[in-house]
Order: C-alpha cells, then structure tokens, then sequence
C-alpha cells in the first residue's frame, strides 16, 4: 500500500504548506494539503464551513480528506492544524514518517497576527491560541517521529531541518518536472488570512475556468467582469459563460494597461455597478494584466467600503506579482499606486494557457519579478534561468511553470505573515524605488519589468558601495537579468528627476530614503538614508 513520504503536522500558521512544497521540490515528489482537499469537496472556504455547517461537519470533511490522502498519496502531505485532534487520524498516522513543525506564541504573533478571522480565533485569539496549543501539543508530538521548531528560522531552514531529522536526502534532481502539474492537476498555494482577512487559494494550472464558480459561491447574484479592451473577446467569453450559470453578469471594459489605472476609469467602473444595482453580496472578477487586476480589486475595495473580487491575471507579472497580495491602486500625477487599498482578492487563478499567446517583451518583462524572487528569497530560481536563458523567455520553456509557482510561493509566504507592508513585506520592493521613479519619469511608457530590472541592478550596486554584498552576487544581477533580455540600464542624465521622484516614493519616511538591499544571496534588508554620494555612485553603475 502506498504511504506519504513525509506528513507535516503542527498549528495555523506555522507554514506547513510553505515547507510542505520546499521539500516536495527537494525531494523530486508532489505536494499535498488536505485542508485543499477539504475546501475542493466543501465547494467553499473552511472559514464558511465552520459559520454555515459548524466544526463537526468539517471535521467529518478533513477525516475524510486525510484518510484518503494517507492511502493514496505518495509524496509531502500536510493536515490542517486540528487533524489530530481526531482518534482515528492519530491512529491512521501511527508508522508514518511525521513531522511536527512547533512554533511558540510570540512567533504567532509575528506571523498570524492573532488577531485573523479564523474560525477558532475568533474572540480572544491570544488567550484561545494558548488554549489550543496546550490541548493540542501533546497530541502533536505523540504522531510526529520527529519535531522542528521554526521560530525565527526562514522556510529554507524548516524543510532543512525536516530533512536531516528523517534523514533524507535531496533528490538528484532539483525542482518538480513542469509535467506534475499537469499530470496531477492545478497546483494550489494557500495564502493565510491577516489583520481580519480571510485566506484564499492562489490556483496554477490549464483550462481553469471552470474553477470560476466555486471561487464565486452558490449565494451570489450579479457578478461584474472587468478586462481591458485588448482581451474583449476573453472578458465576454468569461462573462457568457457566468451568464450561462445562472449569475447576471456584466462585462467593463478598462483601457489597456497604466492607462487604466485612473481616478476615472475607477469613477466610471463604480457608476457601472450603481446602474447595475451592485450589492455587498456581489462579485468582481478581474481578467487581465496587472493593471487590471489593480484596478479590479481597487474597485472592490471602495465600492459599499469593500465587495468580494477574484483575480484571473493573464500575463507572467499579474500573476507573480500584481493578482496575489492584495495590494490595489491607481496612479496620480504625482506617482505610481500611491492611492489604494489593501484588499486581498478571494480567489487568484493563473491559467498558464494564457500566456501562449503573450507577446515576447511582455512575457520578459514579467521574468523581472519572478528573478527579483530568487535573488530575495529562492535562489534556485536563479539557477533554473541560469541552466536554460533561452527556455526561460518563453511560456514553452521547460521551467516554466516551476518559475511561476515558486514566484508566487515567495510572495504567498510574505504577505501571508505581513498583509500591510508594515514589515517583512517590503522585501517585495527589491529594485522598485528606481523603477518606480523610472515609469513615472517615462509617462508609464515602461513595462513594469524592464523598470524593475534596472532597479535591481541599482540595488545591487548601492548594497555593494554600502558595504552590504559581495561582488560576485551583484555581478549575478547582470548576468542573470542581461541573459533573458532584461535592460540594464537607463538615462544618465535623469538622476536629478529620478532622485526628486523617489522621495514620494511609499517606501519613504518623511525625507528619508528607504531602499531594500542585499546583505548576501537570499538575505534582503532596508538601508536607510544612504550617503547622497554612493547614491550617485550607484546610479553611475547604471546609466547609459
């Protein structure tokens, strides 16, 4: 009978799907969450199953869920943090190779915030989270052959550490084939609620629209499709096929991208939903690139203070970046994004047959974001472009899907600790205070990426003067961005423009310039106020 190779049990929050799929790519093996398998067979979120059929009915469903993945899956699983709590399911665990991930309330706090709407935290949740661990520990470390604690370790060093507690070995080959996603169905990644938001599924996959509808639910009425004029065709294809479910949809269309990002196309989306009787209960559903999946979830987040919306992006940067994180604006005159809402979408789906079709140089442009993942976080990413520059341009490369999932594996495990860029999340911004000011000197002409890149490239340069990284990872940056077709550089004579527009920069506090540098491969940090001189330098480095 077939067995998991590795089972992760252990408390919300502590990462078990993060590590989960760390380890599954080391050990050449699928991943499996059976909280997933829950909410696929539930039709709907946990949170909803908890309020609509209460936590015995969910209880029966996650019984169910891992009895089945324990009899048929062979690669990583993880349970949802009650799992044990059931006698049959320690017992069905009995033999097996688990492993408990441990985290203390202190570490809770940095990472779930307990203050989330969770189905069991939902009063006191630093009270109930003591509760909870005091029932549950025991119960944790009598099924786990092992037990890791992962405070103030990164999910790097977690799955690390689950590795040489059992003993195993990486496999041969790094990474997972781009098959297994398509031999095993969609991959889905798990994006943990914060400060009151729920979580929601981020899926990857083909031919995923029939996803659609359980992303929306049962109990809505209207659903409103916003798609730039380039994809008219598509965004009437979603809505006809919404329409034919019985939902009352509509299709708006945006300008294409920056340009849609406007005060008036926002003003003209909300006096399409007032026509339409637009209610609380209602969805949007953003088709698109980043800018419009920017300005979807802008236009949840102000329409009646807050309405449902989901993200379908259709270019590499949507889907790495601008449709995960909730993070949603517009641009002004006097910068990028610098009015909007954090709104976290209720569903993302990434359809990579979407990207066949993408033009090369918008297909480049969002490589950016996906190195910038690599150089902050996974720098197997880098070693992925690196073995084939060629095959990483295209959306028939051979790494492809293996690029775009653990883009937004990085991204998911930061927002999920820091929704508000309070903290840890600014890391994202590696290389965008420069791009920022770029497209705005550039009138958004500049893709995204191209901007990003050449910030990159600065960032590297400032951490190298400051005394902050080595040569050898800085050089990395311009090899690695220059091998897929990435700039390197841009106007010389731009510095004093470029230097005025990044002290509106969000980044920014007051008139001191924030920027997130390198102090090693994989180790981001924030310098603060640096020498206007090495700033100058650093520019040099860059200027054509």
């Amino acid at each position: 009978m077939s067995a998991p190779l590795i089972v992760l049990v252990g408390p919300m929050g502590v990462g078990k799907s993060t590590v989960g799929e760390l380890l599954a790519g080391r050990l050449g093996t699928t991943y499996r969450d059976t909280d997933a398998d829950v909410v696929a067979t539930a039709g709907k979120p946990i949170a909803e199953i908890f309020y609509d059929e209460g936590e015995e009915r969910f209880r029966e469903l996650e019984r169910a869920a891992v009895r089945d993945a324990v009899a048929g899956h062979t690669g990583v699983l993880s349970l949802g943090g009650g799992a044990v709590l059931d006698e049959t399911t320690r017992t069905l665990l009995a033999g097996h190779a688990v492993v408990y991930l441990s985290m203390d309330v202190d570490e809770a706090v940095k990472r779930v915030g307990l203050n989330t709407a969770r189905p069991l935290l939902a009063v006191n949740p630093r009270r109930q989270w003591r509760e909870l661990m005091e029932a549950r520990r025991h119960l944790y470390t009598d099924v786990a052959r092992a037990v890791v604690a992962t405070d103030e370790r990164t999910p790097q060093e977690v799955a690390q550490a689950v590795l040489e507690a059992l003993e195993l070995p990486d496999a041969p080959s790094s990474g997972r084939e781009n098959a297994t996603m398509t031999d095993q169905g969609p991959t889905r990644i798990q994006i943990a609620g914060s400060a009151g938001t729920d979580p929601y599924e981020v899926v990857i996959g083909r031919q995923l629209l029939g996803e659609l509808p359980s992303f929306i639910g049962d109990r809505v009425k209207r659903v409103a499709v916003l798609h730039p004029e380039a994809l008219a065709e598509t965004g009437e294809a979603v809505r006809q096929d919404l329409a034919d479910q019985g939902y009352e949809a509509i299709a708006i269309q945006l300008p294409n991208a920056e340009e849609a990002k406007t005060v008036e196309v926002a003003a003209y989306c909300w006096k399409a939903l007032g026509q339409t009787g637009f209610t609380r209960t209602d969805v949007i559903v953003g088709v698109g690139g980043g800018a419009t999946t920017d300005v979807a979830g802008f236009v949840a987040a102000t329409w009646l203070r807050g309405v449902r919306w989901i993200a379908v992006p259709t270019t590499v940067l949507a889907m790495v970046d601008a449709a995960v994180g909730g993070k949603t604006g517009i641009n002004t005159a006097e910068g990028k994004n610098l009015v909007g809402a954090f709104h976290p979408p209720a569903g993302v789906l990434c359809d990579l047959a979407a990207l066949d079709s993408l033009p090369v140089n918008d297909y480049v442009s969002g490589m950016a974001e996906i190195i910038k993942a690599g150089f902050i976080a996974d720098p197997l990413i880098l070693d992925l472009v690196e073995a084939d520059p060629e095959g990483a341009r295209s959306p028939a490369g051979p790494h492809t899907a293996e690029l775009i999932e653990r883009a937004i594996r990085v991204k998911a495990e930061v927002v999920s600790s820091d929704l508000k860029e309070s903290g840890l999340r600014e890391i994202l911004n590696y290389g965008h205070t420069l791009a920022h000011a770029i497209e705005k000197n550039e009138r958004y002409k500049w893709r995204h990426g191209a901007a990003v890149s050449v910030g990159m490239v600065f960032a590297a340069e400032l951490g190298r003067l400051a005394g902050r990284l080595d040569d050898a990872t800085a050089d990395r940056h311009r090899a690695v961005l220059e091998s897929v077709g990435l700039p390197l550089t841009y106007r010389g004579d731009q510095w004093p423009k470029l230097l005025e527009n990044m002290k509106v920069d969000k980044k920014s506090r007051g008139d001191l310039l924030r920027f997130i540098v390198l102090d090693g491969l994989g180790k981001p940090t924030v310098l603060e106020g640096p020498d206007p001189a090495v700033l100058l330098a650093a520019y040099g480095e860059v200027s054509a």
